[in-house]
C-alpha cells in the first residue's frame, strides 16, 4: 500500500518548513519528512543559536506562506550594513563604510530571527494547513522517478508517490544523490562560530562586518534580550582558529571576542552556547532532475557572507512557487523543472562567485594584501552609482 500527495518535501530546516507552509498555503498536498525532530525552545539542548536575516525581496514568499505575520513581531530591522575594515597593525577600525537601505527604498535591507524561534512560527502554521503533513524522525531512504511521479521509500519503509520531490535536504542531500547529480565544491579551511551576545551600546539596526584576517567578524541585530541590546554573532577564521577558541576558558574567549569585535559596541556578554560549522562554497550541476526539484543547501552552500544564503533559498522556492501555480495540472513535469533550472541555476552560478571572491578577499592575512582591501572598499564606496548597484545586487533587486 502506498500514499499520494502532490509534494514530498525531503528536509524539515528553515527552507523546507517555509516551501510546506508555502504549498500547502497555495492549496497542494504536502508531506515533509525530517530526521532531526526540530527543537523549538532556545534555551533548549541543542537548539540552533544562530539566526537567520531575510532581505526584503524574500519577504513576498513568507506573507504567500502564511508566515510573515507571525514572524514580524519578533524580528529585528536591518537599516544599515556597514563594513569595517580592521586590517592595520592592531585590531582597531581603519575604514568605516556604511550601506544604508534608505538609499534605495523606504523599507530596510531586511529582518533577522533567531533560528531556533523560526522553526516554531513554522510549525505552528503547518498545524493551521490540514492539507500539510509534517513527519519529524523520518527521512528519504530511497527515490525513484519515472515521468508521471517520483516513488520515495521513507526510514520506516512507508511508499510514498508524489506528483513533485523536492530536495532541501542539505549540502548532502539524499535526494541529490538518488539522482545522481554531481556538486562542485570549494574548501577554504574556515569555520564559522555563532553565538549570541548583550552589549551596552546599541546596534541601531546596524549589521556590522569587521574584516581582519581569517574572516569577518559579523555582528547581526537581534530584538533586545531583558532589556539589553543584543546581537547574534558569526565568527569565522581558520579553522584551527575556530577548534582552539571553543576550548579556551571563559575569561580567556571573552577577551578574544572583545579584541576581534574592535570594542564596537562595548564590552560583550555571551548569552548562549557556541556553535561551530565548516565554511564550504558548492553547487550542484543541475538544479532538477526528473521529477525532482533541488532547492536550499541541496543545491547551493555559501560562506555567511551578505545573508545570502537562505534568501537565495527562497528565491529558489518563488520561482518553483510562480511555475506550480502558473500550471497545477503539469506540477512536476519535464517543462516545469526545466523552466526551474534556466531562471535558477545562472544566477546561484554568479553569487557563489561573488561570495567566493569576498571570502578569499577576508581571509588575507599579508599586510600589503590587507591595505589593497581597505583600498578597494574606500574606492567602491565613493561612487555613489555604484554602491548603489552593489546595494541592489546584495540584496536580490534589479
Amino acid at each position: 500500500m502506498r500514499e499520494t500527495t502532490d509534494i514530498l518535501i525531503s528536509g524539515g530546516g528553515i527552507a523546507g518548513l517555509t516551501a510546506a507552509c508555502a504549498f500547502g498555503s497555495a492549496g497542494f498536498r504536502v508531506i515533509c519528512v525530517e530526521p532531526d525532530p526540530p527543537v523549538t525552545k532556545g534555551e533548549a539542548a541543542g537548539a540552533d543559536l544562530r539566526s537567520t536575516a531575510f532581505l526584503h525581496p524574500s519577504i513576498p514568499v513568507l506573507e504567500a506562506a502564511g508566515l510573515w505575520p507571525r514572524l514580524a513581531p519578533h524580528a529585528a530591522a536591518l537599516q544599515i550594513m556597514r563594513i569595517v575594515d580592521a586590517g592595520g597593525p592592531r585590531p582597531e577600525p581603519r575604514v568605516v563604510k556604511e550601506f544604508d537601505a534608505a538609499d534605495l527604498s523606504d523599507r530596510p535591507f531586511g529582518w533577522n530571527l533567531p533560528n531556533w524561534l523560526l522553526r516554531r512560527e513554522m510549525l505552528a502554521r503547518i498545524t493551521e494547513l490540514p492539507n500539510v503533513t509534517f513527519l519529524p524522525g523520518l527521512s528519504v531512504s530511497a527515490a525513484l522517478t519515472r515521468s508521471s511521479e517520483a516513488l520515495v521509500t521513507l526510514s520506516d519503509r512507508r511508499r510514498i508517490a508524489a506528483r513533485l520531490l523536492v530536495g532541501a535536504d542539505g549540502r548532502g542531500s539524499t535526494v541529490r544523490q538518488a539522482l545522481g547529480i554531481p556538486v562542485t565544491t570549494l574548501r577554504y579551511g574556515q569555520k564559522a562560530l555563532a553565538f549570541v551576545v548583550n552589549h551596552p551600546i546599541a546596534h541601531g539596526n546596524v549589521s556590522t562586518e569587521i574584516h581582519r584576517s581569517g574572516g569577518p567578524f559579523t555582528f547581526v541585530p537581534l530584538p533586545d534580550r531583558d532589556g539589553a541590546p543584543c546581537s547574534a554573532v558569526v565568527w569565522m577564521d581558520h579553522a584551527a582558529e575556530i577548534n582552539r577558541r571553543l576550548v579556551l576558558p571563559a575569561e580567556a574567549f571573552a577577551a578574544e571576542m572583545q579584541a576581534r569585535s574592535c570594542g564596537l559596541l562595548g564590552p560583550l556578554t555571551l548569552i548562549s552556547r557556541l556553535t561551530a560549522w565548516p565554511i564550504i562554497a558548492q553547487i550542484a550541476a543541475r538544479m532538477a532532475g526528473e521529477r525532482t526539484a533541488l532547492m536550499a543547501e541541496a543545491a547551493h552552500v555559501l560562506p555567511p557572507i551578505g545573508a545570502q544564503g537562505l534568501n537565495m533559498s527562497l528565491a529558489d522556492l518563488t520561482v518553483l512557487m510562480e511555475l506550480a501555480q502558473a500550471r497545477p495540472d503539469s506540477l512536476g513535469d519535464a517543462a516545469m523543472l526545466d523552466a526551474y533550472h534556466r531562471r535558477r541555476h545562472h544566477d546561484i552560478q554568479l553569487r557563489v562567485r561573488g561570495i567566493d571572491m569576498l571570502n578569499r578577499a577576508s581571509q588575507i592575512g599579508a599586510q600589503p594584501l590587507r591595505d589593497l582591501r581597505a583600498a578597494t572598499l574606500g574606492a567602491l564606496y565613493s561612487v555613489a552609482p555604484l554602491r548603489r548597484t552593489l546595494m541592489r545586487a546584495g540584496i536580490g533587486v534589479r
